[in-house]
């Protein structure tokens, strides 16, 4: 990867922005991180970026709340398929198609927020969580190993399961979690995680915490509401620059 000072400029800034943007609304690192990195370099270093960030930021997420025990207790069936999902579409994007994986971002980009920009909140039953855990933390996986995203359609999932604000928090920080280290270990499987992407992904660690006690300040003078409808139509016209761009 050309580490040009131009281009680790873009990617601590790119951090910070996504810092923000978790900062404010609770989610997106990940999201916004491989929606603009994957416009400017492969998908694959942008997803050997995010490990690091992603993984602090995650963990700090997940360990902040009181329900640990119990939501793994709960959730347990969805991470062990997050794993296997990861690794089983992992080869797309390790496939060096840059065409192919940009356009699947920019696709499961632009799918996400239009989702969460006009779909109807929906309630998942106790009765079906055995079953539909295990399917839906499989897809996420499979998106997650194909693209480096891994917000669909786990999120929409644990929102329907009528969770405690606190326990979604935690238990988002616990899905992605999973999914960045799984994410990490099909990389190192397929010998596709340089040392260099490492060093760089880690030193990104302090844009992305500066980003979130930004973006922190910010919530408390913004409308939330406001700022997270102008980030998911943001995100949108990105994957569909994306989508267009692979294909012309």
């Amino acid at each position: 990867m050309d580490h040009s000072t131009l281009l680790i400029a873009a990617i601590f800034a790119t951090f910070f922005a996504a810092g923000i943007v978790k900062g404010v609304t609770g989610m997106g690192l990940p999201t916004v991180a491989m929606g603009v990195l994957g416009a400017l370099i492969s998908p694959l270093t942008a997803a050997s970026l995010l490990i690091v960030p992603s993984f602090v930021t995650n963990v700090w997420q997940l360990l902040a709340g009181p329900s640990f025990g119990s939501l793994v207790r709960r959730l347990w069936l969805l991470a062990v398929a997050v794993v296997a999902g990861t690794f089983a579409g992992s080869s797309l994007l390790t496939s060096g198609n840059s065409l192919l994986t940009t356009a699947a971002l920019g696709a499961a980009l632009s799918l996400y927020s239009l989702h969460a920009l006009f779909a109807r909140q929906l309630r998942v039953p106790p009765s079906l969580e055995p079953w539909l855990s295990p399917l839906i933390g499989l897809a996420t996986g499979l998106l997650t190993g194909a693209t480096g995203v891994f917000v669909v359609p786990a999120v929409p999932y644990l929102q329907a399961l009528g969770l405690e604000k606190d326990d979604l928090v935690q238990a988002l920080g616990l899905s992605f979690t999973v999914s960045t280290v799984a994410l990490a270990a099909a990389l190192v499987w397929h010998g596709a995680f340089r040392i260099d992407n490492l060093a760089l992904s880690a030193l990104s660690i302090v844009p992305a915490l500066a980003g979130m006690w930004a973006g922190q300040i910010i919530r408390h003078r913004v409308s939330p509401a406001a700022f997270r409808r102008w980030f998911l139509i943001c995100l949108f016209l990105l994957g569909i620059e994306m989508v267009l761009k692979a294909a012309i």
